[in-house]
């Protein structure tokens, strides 16, 4: 294992520490009585409260001066000033702990928890006067360097998705203005789930590893059980369970879950995914676009404390009512073809000319449901419920009640993806059956996609499924919406990744280059190359190194040059 100058810095450091008696991952927890926030917020109110003041987080930053320091000190809520004299937390004549520990064995990234009082700076700055400190945990891995400006402008910061992906950890550590995605992440799971527990909906959970792969189109991920010498599949859905449940007497169920597609990966695609599937009796796809239009108008008042969101360059309105248009009427206004009088080998002419991909295993239902992605999702940014599907594409779901051909579906986009998609639940078990066995007939036609013929459930509905309305949300690409991130991976905390690369052999100098440049992810080369303090030829071959071996890249910007970090 390769470690940076200053990796092997810091474990000196630590065992400095061990042979003076300090332990620098001590057992015991640290008590503390606030957090920094509520410093910030409520000291200058109620400065009686903070004269004793206890609290534990990570160093962010030095300004050693003599017998006394300034320190930032972060934790979970924010970021404060510290102050530390030599002789209050040296009162007797060992000033070792002052000298020595803080000055000299502490690094930037280490955990400590302090006691002292609140007061304010001649600047105004409200900070904490230490009147004694414990080290919690020593860091052993210097944090990337992220520079600020005074009016808190990001620079030369720890941008790179790759790395952020990756490290979430760090991502965390140095880019706290990220952890407000999750946050809101989890304000709309919880406030969905008071609303369901609110009508006294029942949260359940359903298997994960399942025999047959139902409940949507999707390919699957395999395993093997090995006691039961049995193939098993991770849900791509839990569709057919939830509604098992509703057979079993259950009013309202729902459930959010983790869901595995065994496909591709791309902004809005993670093969592991958050969804919420719930599915009341009695409803059909009416009530359910109602209720799907209240449940997001509270969500986004709970999110953003408004119906309206900003996403890229659009302001979108929860509020509704949401515009509804035929997926059939959808394709005509926005190609001019009529799909439901179309033949199959007319929409195939039709792909071809759009230059749409496709192939011989897709049928009459495959095709629109290609044309309409490639030609339609685009244009609906409002909340737009597509509605009424050829009866073809939707193998769960109710025939229309007065539309030959169709079914009572719905899926609702926004910002021209997909969030949601509904049914009029099908319960009539024998036209389940006929369903299941056209989407047989598909997969002997090669779709890798078609679903699977599911007995158990069949049987399920011969017992008797009362009308029924269903949903599936995905949670992933509603907290995209709801906190204006294009990619999937920044709303969730540890995204799929490809295997990291292996550093590579590197020389001495390429070795020194490379720790400059990951204490900072980017600098400018001419700063790079006078910190690396190498003659200009063993300069060339350092950085044509890690070049050649895609561990950085030189870029130009504006009239100079600035080395990063790939890798």
């Amino acid at each position: 294992m390769h470690l940076s100058e200053q990796e092997v810095l810091r474990r000196q450091k630590r065992e400095e520490l061990m042979a003076m008696g300090i332990d620098p991952y001590p057992a015991e927890g640290y008590t503390t009585n606030t957090n920094i926030r509520d410093i910030l917020m409520h000291w200058k109110h109620n400065k009686f409260d903070f004269k004793d003041v206890s609290v534990a987080g990570r160093l962010m930053s030095f300004r050693i001066m003599g017998s006394a320091s300034f320190a930032e000190l972060q934790d979970e809520t924010g970021r404060i000033q510290i102050y530390i004299r030599r002789d209050d937390i040296c009162p007797d004549e060992d000033k070792t702990l002052y000298n020595t520990v803080f000055k000299k064995l502490l690094d930037i990234g280490d955990i400590i928890g302090i006691n002292g009082y609140c007061f304010e700076t001649q600047t105004g700055e409200i900070s904490i006067h230490v009147r004694s400190f414990k080290l919690l945990s020593k860091s052993l891995k210097p944090l990337p360097v992220v520079k600020r400006d005074e009016q808190g402008n990001v620079y030369d910061g720890f941008t790179d998705p790759e790395q952020r992906f990756r490290q979430r950890y760090v991502d965390l550590i140095v880019n706290p203005e990220n952890r407000e995605i999750f946050i809101k992440r989890a304000t709309i799971i919880r406030t969905m789930r008071q609303i369901f527990d609110n009508k006294g909906w029942l949260e359940v959970e359903t298997p994960i590893l399942q025999s047959i792969h139902g409940g949507a189109a999707a390919r699957p991920f395999v395993t093997h059980h090995n006691t039961l010498d049995i193939p098993l599949y991770l849900r791509i859905a839990n569709e057919l369970y939830l509604k098992r449940l509703i057979v079993g007497g259950f009013d309202g169920v729902y459930e959010f879950g983790k869901m595995f597609r065994n496909e591709g990966m791309d902004r809005t695609h993670n093969p592991e995914f958050t969804a919420l599937e719930f599915y009341v009796a009695y409803k059909d796809y009416h009530w359910m676009m109602e209720f799907t239009e209240e449940l997001l108008e509270k969500v986004a008042l709970a999110v953003n404390e408004d119906t309206k969101f900003t996403f890229g360059e659009n302001v979108i309105d929860f509020q509704g009512p949401y515009a509804k248009l035929s997926i059939i009427e959808a394709i005509e206004k926005y190609t001019g073809v009529n799909v439901d009088t179309a033949s199959e080998e007319e929409l195939r002419l039709k792909c071809k000319e759009w230059g749409i991909e496709i192939d011989d295993t897709m049928g009459k239902a495959k095709l629109i449901d290609e044309i309409f992605g490639e030609k339609v999702e685009e244009h609906l940014i409002q909340p737009t419920f597509i509605i009424d599907y050829p009866v073809e594409m939707s193998p769960l779901t109710k025939k229309h009640r007065s539309k030959p051909g169709l079914v009572e579906r719905f899926e609702l986009f926004v910002n021209g993806k997909e969030i949601a998609n509904a049914y009029s639940e099908l319960n009539d078990p024998l036209d389940q059956r006929e369903r299941f066995e056209e989407q047989l007939r598909l997969a002997e036609r090669g779709d890798e996609e078609a679903m699977a013929l599911d007995e158990d459930f069949i049987r399920a509905l011969e017992y008797g499924m009362p009308p029924t309305a269903g949903i599936g949300i995905g949670i992933d690409r509603l907290t995209m919406l709801l906190t204006n991130n294009v990619s999937i991976q920044e709303v969730l905390f540890f995204p799929q990744m490809r295997p990291e690369k292996k550093l590579p052999p590197l020389s001495e100098e390429g070795k020194g280059v490379l720790d400059l440049l990951q204490a900072s992810v980017s600098m400018p080369l001419e700063e790079l190359k006078n910190q690396a303090g190498l003659s200009n030829k063993k300069w060339d071959s350092a950085i044509k190194e890690l070049t050649r071996n895609g561990l950085a890249k030189v870029e130009k910007i504006d009239d100079n040059l600035t080395v990063h970090l790939l890798s």
